[in-house]
């Protein structure tokens, strides 16, 4: 499916500074979170480098038929509002139980004092309201797709 033209815009002047990007690596163009004010949060975070990690429920990829990310993959993060802020790699790709997540993620994730009992907890949030959609419970053995990225563009100034 071919991305919206101003996400376009933006994947074409990654790649007039990165030089030719094999078109296959393009995963996906996503805001973090499940509102507008969650993604401005989170997308901030990892403007400013503090954010370099985000985690997703294994089920709710099953459930929306999306493939896992793979190391390499590269990603547009958009803001609350739809607009491109910066191009992420996909650095690392691992599947854990929620209970299983470490403090080193957690801190990875960069969310909150960086802390594992403030990730367990407003993930668990997150991810009951995320089960709920999809007609799931949450459950500590859910399996949690954690995923490490480097931001890889960042232009100075927005890109309209």
């Amino acid at each position: 499916m071919p991305i919206p033209s101003h996400l376009a815009r933006f994947w074409r002047r990654f790649v007039a500074v990165a030089g030719p990007v094999d078109d296959t690596r393009f995963y996906e163009a996503f805001s973090f979170g499940d509102s507008p004010a969650m993604a401005d949060e989170l997308a901030a975070l990892v403007l400013r480098g503090t954010k370099r990690a985000t985690a997703g429920s294994l089920w709710s990829f099953e459930a929306h038929g999306k493939r896992l990310p793979v190391p390499g993959d590269l990603s547009i993060v958009t803001g609350g509002s739809g607009a491109p802020l910066c191009i992420i790699e996909t650095r690392a790709v691992d599947i854990v139980p929620f209970d299983e997540v470490d403090a080193g993620f957690a801190a990875a994730e960069g969310e909150g004092d960086g802390s594992l009992p403030y990730w367990r907890d407003a993930h668990r949030q997150y991810f009951a309201r995320e089960c709920a959609r999809d007609g799931r419970e949450f459950s500590g053995r859910m399996p949690v797709v954690c995923e490490r990225f480097d931001v890889v563009y960042q232009p100075a100034a927005p890109v309209r």
